[in-house]
């Protein structure tokens, strides 16, 4: 999910005041999305750990996913629409709350990883991500370098990988998943370092502790939460070891 400037306020000329502020919004939105991870991560090992829960949303016999599992497995996308085009009429305390309850039913969406992979490579993906995210994130948010064409290309490579994922879909080609994880790991590193520098002007340019920054502070936390997010899954499929 890509974070829409707001047309109602203008990026001031950094200085002192500008950086501190800057630093500011940056920390609360790395704040939220470390929440968010944690959420995630519980409702999925919860869900994971009791038969009746998992089995509510797949069946572990035949695989398949129940109805409710479709929603679970839909719902979330739903609700990143309602936050974006929703964002000028929300509040930050529902976009807060919707942001919360849209990394619990992620958590519970990716349960099945924990059915489906070793625990052991689950965690040595979650470092790889994380340090492949750390390393970006620093330098998206330290690098003189206007990163604008750079994301671009990013997000034409992201419409590519969904359109590709549509064909495969119906395709079921192994190569093409592999090819479309690859290009997925490229696009999602390059993402996120595109996305913090962004972060980083628009924190330079609000009034730090008003609504609107409070907003974007929820808005941005959900841009880095996709980004890492993606990041670990095609990470998965290279690293990932299957039960």
């Amino acid at each position: 999910m890509m974070l829409t400037q707001n047309k109602n306020f203008t990026y001031t000329t950094t200085g002192k005041k500008e950086i501190s502020v800057a630093k500011a919004f940056i920390a609360n939105v790395f704040s939220w999305m470390f929440l968010a991870l944690i959420i995630t991560a519980a409702t999925a090992y919860f869900f994971a750990s009791d038969p009746k829960l998992i089995n509510s949303l797949y069946n572990t016999q035949t695989g398949g996913m129940s109805t409710l599992g479709w929603v679970v497995m839909l719902l979330p996308f739903g609700f990143v629409l309602l936050m974006s085009y929703g964002f000028n009429k929300l509040s930050a305390g529902v976009l807060s709350m919707l942001f919360i309850a849209f990394a619990i039913l992620l958590g519970m969406s990716l349960s099945f990883i924990l059915l489906v992979y070793t625990q052991s490579s689950i965690a040595l993906t979650f470092i790889v991500a994380a340090t492949m995210f750390g390393i970006m994130a620093v330098t998206g948010y330290t690098t003189k370098i206007d990163l604008t064409k750079f994301g671009s290309l990013m997000m034409m490579g992201l419409i590519g990988i969904i359109i590709a994922s549509l064909l495969n879909f119906f395709m079921k080609s192994s190569t093409l998943e592999y090819i479309i994880s690859f290009i997925g790991v490229l696009v999602f590193t390059g993402l996120t370092a595109y996305d913090v520098q962004k972060l980083k002007r628009i924190g330079s340019g609000i009034e730090f502790g008003s609504n609107t920054a409070r907003k974007l502070t929820i808005m941005g936390a959900l841009t880095l939460y996709l980004d890492f997010i993606n990041l670990f899954l095609f990470l998965l499929r290279f690293l990932g070891n299957r039960k």
